[in-house]
């Protein structure tokens, strides 16, 4: 019942901060990008800090958060890490489902902050606007940001990895950072959130170059092991 308590008092304090924050990032947007980009970062810390105070979710970050022009493949257990990106990240270019893209000024904002959009049920197609997009990103020095299993699995899953992946590591040719986490057990899919710690580990970056069997099976056992003990990036 607490929990139930708490998760109602977080969303009502998060969505009532959301709102402005939504409305004057989609003001500034056509005047500055960067000033649309730091209020987009704004609404990444202020979430942090309200499942911090409100649901009691504390935060550990293992190894060192990658800003520069890197791939990152994480593994994706809830929403929590999804929106951390956010307050984690400087500038990342995310990778996300183009359903994403049609909900209201969210959408707008997601797609001005340079977010790469997949239609999932387009197949080779999907792939190639992907592809696209992630190449325009080459130059700016902006880590891409992509959870390789392409949607939330439960704890302890650890489903194949999807051909978008390696599409992106030979494509931008660059070194990959993988991503361990475990926010499930304090974010699971239900709607009563839990008190705790969520561990996020950054671990050793993969070499640029290497065939997909090989780097599938490197990210595949990065992601899912466990992000309180594993080795992390300097």
């Amino acid at each position: 019942m607490i929990a139930v308590v708490r998760t109602l008092l977080f969303y009502l304090v998060f969505f009532a901060g959301t709102l402005p924050m939504v409305l004057l990032a989609v003001l500034v947007s056509p005047l500055s990008v960067a000033w649309m980009r730091r209020l987009t970062r704004l609404w990444g810390d202020w979430f942090f800090l309200c499942a911090r105070v409100l649901l009691g979710i504390r935060l550990v970050v293992r190894g060192a958060v990658p800003q520069h022009a890197i791939l990152v493949a994480s593994k994706h257990q809830s929403w929590y890490e999804a929106i951390l990106t956010l307050h984690l990240f400087h500038e990342p270019a995310v990778v996300m489902k183009a359903e994403l893209r049609r909900i209201p000024l969210w959408g707008y904002l997601a797609a001005r902050h340079g977010s790469i959009f997949v239609e999932r049920a387009q197949g080779g197609r999907a792939l190639r606007s992907m592809l696209r997009a992630a190449k325009a990103h080459r130059g700016s020095g902006r880590p891409v940001f992509i959870f390789p299993e392409g949607t939330r699995v439960a704890v302890d899953a650890a489903p194949d990895l999807k051909a978008g992946l390696y599409a992106l590591y030979a494509a931008l040719k660059r070194p990959l950072v993988p991503v361990a986490l475990d926010a499930g057990r304090c974010w699971p899919k239900t709607f009563a959130k839990r008190a705790g710690t969520v561990t996020i580990g950054f671990q050793p970056d993969i070499a640029a170059g290497l065939p997909r069997e090989e780097l599938e099976a490197l990210v595949r056992d990065a992601i899912n092991a466990d992000p309180r003990t594993c080795p992390v990036r300097a």
